[in-house]
């Protein structure tokens, strides 16, 4: 069973393990510039983490845009903790929050091998594969089925 916790900011444990997640991924497996994924807005950010028996396994960031709409960014799942449907779960409970919370648009630059995963979830690509920090992205807007 995985338990989910969110943050706002980083002075809280829960961005720690946010972070140390993301360093995992996106630096350390995927190869990602720090200075990319690092790009100084946590602060400015929620931070969403899935823990299982309390070990951190997968996190999201929600950028809240104008006019009650968010971006889920920065989804990552150490990869020993891969294929349980953990980041899954995460991302409905982030979209069940939103919805509670009046948010009307949900959305997200989901990288190409990511994209079956996401439609899966009720999302649907929206204009053209765009390369950010070297990998191949689409934009992908929640739609409720």
């Amino acid at each position: 069973m995985m338990e989910c916790r969110m943050a706002w900011g980083k002075l809280n444990p829960c961005y720690d393990d946010a972070l140390a997640i993301r360093k995992e991924v996106f630096i350390g497996e995927q190869g990602i510039d720090p200075k990319i994924e690092l790009d100084g807005t946590d602060e400015d950010k929620m931070h969403y983490v899935g823990y299982v028996d309390d070990k951190p396994v997968t996190t999201a960031r929600i950028d809240m845009l104008g006019g009650n709409r968010v971006k889920i960014q920065r989804v990552a799942t150490v990869a020993s903790a891969r294929k349980h449907g953990y980041a899954g779960e995460l991302i409905k409970q982030i979209i069940k929050d939103a919805k509670s919370s009046d948010v009307a648009h949900i959305e997200l630059d989901a990288q190409l091998t990511a994209l079956a995963f996401y439609e899966e979830l009720g999302f649907k690509p929206v204009g053209e594969p765009f390369e950010e920090a070297g990998i191949q992205h689409r934009t992908v807007e929640y739609q409720e089925n």
